[in-house]
């Protein structure tokens, strides 16, 4: 059984057809690449896949568990995680807090234990600190834990989502363009951390990329989307060699 599976999701925008009869697979600790031009629909999947838009018809599941019509919390806690396109960080928040913020679908304190600082909510919060700094590590960012999030290089800040993403324990992460803005060692380096974090957690991961090097360097399989269209399915070989792909995206 696929971790997580779409299966002929479309969804429409007033009188526009944004995505069409899309299907997608995903299985247990592979790494699937979803690639495309701008406006081919490929983050309005992944806001499909993560509850923030409803689909207009088809249907998603995660380890069999249908996700349609469920909040963005719920499919969180089911083991979807993703990053944004655009750097969404609790900038003014220490490195440390955002990656705990990673951690909210795990509090199981109430309102008036957190604000009478009963014993329960010191120990949780130790327990969530221990954690932070064990997922920084990975990053090598725990030297960092204390710095402002605004405070990191812009590489850093990319590494840092990817670690608060880590940081809810998905089963499957969803990683929206995480070589965006990066030089190339840097993309490099990701690449090397896109790996580690999947074997490392066992993990699941569903990127969406420009950087065909990186696509092609450690995606297993990959979805190339067109106008809102699947155009092309198979491993980084097959997709290179697609006559219809190399025309429409890769050049002649």
């Amino acid at each position: 059984m696929a971790v997580l599976e779409a299966k002929d999701i479309g969804i429409n925008f007033g009188g526009l057809r944004a995505v069409d009869a899309f299907n997608l697979s995903v299985d247990a600790h592979e790494l699937v690449g979803l690639i495309g031009p701008n406006g081919a629909g490929k983050t309005t999947i992944f806001n499909m896949l993560t509850g923030v838009y409803q689909p207009s018809d088809g249907k998603i599941t995660m380890n069999g568990v249908e996700l349609n019509g469920r909040k963005c919390s719920d499919i969180s806690k089911l083991g979807v995680a993703r990053t944004f396109q655009n750097i969404r960080l609790f900038k003014s928040l220490s490195v440390l807090d955002n990656v705990k913020i990673g951690m909210g679908n795990q509090v199981d304190y109430g309102f008036f234990t957190g604000v009478l600082k009963l014993p329960k909510f010191f120990k949780q919060e130790k327990e969530m600190d221990e954690k932070a700094l064990k997922l920084l590590e990975v990053f090598d960012l725990q030297d960092f834990a204390n710095y402002k999030a605004n405070n990191l290089p812009y590489g850093k800040q990319r590494e840092l989502e990817i670690v608060r993403a880590l940081a809810s324990n998905p089963k499957v992460l969803l990683l929206d363009e995480p070589a965006a803005g990066m030089n190339p060692l840097e993309t490099e380096n990701l690449m090397k951390t896109i790996r580690k974090v999947r074997d490392e957690f066992e993990i699941a991961i569903l990127l969406i990329e420009h950087d065909m090097k990186l696509v092609m360097g450690i995606c297993e399989k990959i979805t190339v989307l067109n106008y809102g269209k699947v155009l092309a399915h198979g491993t980084s070989e097959e997709i290179q060699n697609n006559e219809a792909v190399i025309k429409a995206y890769l050049g002649d």
